[in-house]
């Protein structure tokens, strides 16, 4: 996940401070195709200890997911959102460019994730992270564990989606999720 500045403003408008996003600061849009190998590099850089690891495969199937910043042409941060039941959707594979970090980037990312999420007409928004700070100042609350029907448990486990695995807490990827926090905003 990203930490970013607090200050940032709507996506799809100016965000963040004049420097490593440019004066205008990041747009937000959906991903295309052609931004995939970009967002592999992005997420290449936190892949492991932070991010799971995807391959170019997993990214080309998922691009209807993601949503991209980009600034002078360029995409400097991205994230998905990941439906994981009839009222449940999960904020996923947030990363940054190490330039363009504190600059409002992650932060309009996510608020337009957010902003797709109610359109889509999910109730909850699920994140798990090691930047509770940031998910907090967008309105998300640690939790312990999530509220799921016992339906939507055994669909879900039965899904070959890793981070649904990790979004279950199942045995096979606790070392994926040492240290994170799970969180959940109501929307």
């Amino acid at each position: 996940m990203t930490v970013d500045d607090p200050a940032a403003t709507e996506p799809g408008t100016p965000a963040g401070r004049a420097g490593a996003t440019g004066d205008a600061g990041p747009s937000v849009h959906r991903a295309k195709v052609t931004d995939v190998r970009r967002i592999k590099e992005l997420v290449d850089a936190y892949a492991g200890p932070i991010l799971l690891e995807k391959t170019l495969a997993n990214l080309f199937e998922d691009v209807t997911e993601f949503w991209v910043a980009e600034s002078d042409g360029v995409v400097v941060g991205c994230g998905a959102l990941h439906v994981l039941w009839e009222d449940l959707g999960e904020i996923r594979t947030v990363a940054t460019d190490p330039v363009a970090r504190r600059h409002g980037v992650g932060r309009a990312v996510c608020t337009e994730i957010i902003r797709q999420a109610v359109d889509l007409g999910l109730h909850r928004l699920f994140v798990l992270t090691f930047e509770t700070d940031f998910f907090r100042s967008l309105g998300f609350e640690p939790i312990r564990e999530l509220d799921l029907s016992r339906e939507a448990f055994a669909e879900l486990r039965s899904s070959y989606d890793r981070g649904v695995a990790e979004f279950l807490d199942l045995p096979y990827v606790k070392p994926n999720t040492l240290g994170n926090t799970r969180m959940l905003k109501i929307l």
